[in-house]
């Protein structure tokens, strides 16, 4: 075996351990932050159960519906045979080189080029492009890019990511209404007394929790989903023998997301895609909450393994 596939085989396992983290951590911080709001109120340990409760609910809801949920946000539709023929067939073919089942296919009406994918596992999951990616890209730039998305698929990454879109809002979304309450409740905190030390030290715990956790679940996302596209990069070379193909369509992409971003696109959803959707993006400039490595820095790795491409055997497939 090559020290290529080791190396591969290595950051899939690197990457499912993370994952497990994640499944872990996202859950544990979003019921810290349901606790301390109890405490806060007044309800004691009330809050921990409830927290529980929400964390279950919110993995239930990406289970059952996630995708569709997903999907909707981005203002995806299912793709038709009569007007899709040539997608179809590149999804077919580099679901064929992965060996998994056949995805379904959705398109993203705008002339931009970006693309994503989704789903709980490989038997449930779901591509999706923009029209503009369809039209624009030549068929190498175009297996490279659903090769890249199949690699998401093979590597359960599609499952991390959709977790996460969830999760992440969720604990935003609670964070923020407790902020408020606050704010519009004039500092108060229940039946409990200003005077009560205990509770102006939970209050304040509480406060910087709720400002704390956004920012962290943020972070743990992006930590992540920046390994994982280098790995969806590799997967894609692998599976296409041709990583010039995704380089230039990354670079087609780019410039693409300089001139027409996709502004709808809720913050949660950014890392779901192959570049980031949003132009303006200042969060995404910082090393820390970027949750897309540089391209440049890609198409640079990408160009490296062509040079390398007499040293990947055909049996790496399996890798």
């Amino acid at each position: 075996m090559s020290d290529y596939r080791r190396d591969f085989a290595a950051e899939i396992r690197s990457n499912k351990r993370k994952s497990v983290i994640l499944f872990i951590g996202l859950p544990l911080l979003l019921m810290a932050l349901c606790w301390v709001i109890g405490r806060t109120y007044d309800y004691g340990d009330f809050g921990l159960p409830v927290g529980f409760i929400v964390a279950v609910a919110v993995m239930l809801i990406t289970y059952f519906l996630g995708d569709d949920i997903i999907l909707g946000f981005t203002g995806a539709r299912e793709a038709t045979w009569e007007s899709d023929q040539v997608l179809f067939n590149v999804v077919d073919e580099m679901r064929i080189a992965a060996g998994l089942p056949m995805p379904r296919v959705y398109v993203i009406d705008s002339f931009a080029l970006n693309a994503f994918a989704t789903g709980w596992s490989p038997d449930n999951a779901a591509v999706a492009v923009t029209r503009g990616l369809i039209e624009k890209l030549d068929r190498d730039e175009l297996q490279g890019v659903i090769a890249h998305e199949m690699g998401h698929v093979a590597n359960l990454d599609i499952r991390y990511m959709l977790l996460v879109s969830t999760m992440v809002g969720a604990i935003a979304l609670i964070a923020d209404g407790y902020r408020r309450t606050l704010w519009y409740g004039s500092g108060r905190t229940g039946r409990a007394s200003s005077k009560d030390s205990s509770k102006g030290i939970i209050l304040v715990i509480g406060i910087v929790l709720s400002i704390l956790a956004p920012i962290a679940a943020l972070v743990m996302q992006a930590s992540i989903s920046r390994k994982r596209e280098y790995l969806a990069d590799a997967t894609s070379a692998r599976l296409t023998r041709n990583p010039i193909g995704l380089a230039s369509a990354l670079a087609k992409i780019e410039q693409s997301m300089q001139v027409n971003p996709l502004p709808w696109i809720n913050r949660a959803t950014v890392h779901l895609f192959i570049v980031n959707p949003l132009r303006n993006d200042e969060m995404q400039k910082s090393l820390i909450f970027s949750t897309h490595p540089p391209t440049q820095d890609r198409i640079t790795r990408l160009r490296a393994m062509a040079s390398m491409q007499g040293d990947i055997g055909p049996d790496e497939s399996t890798a």
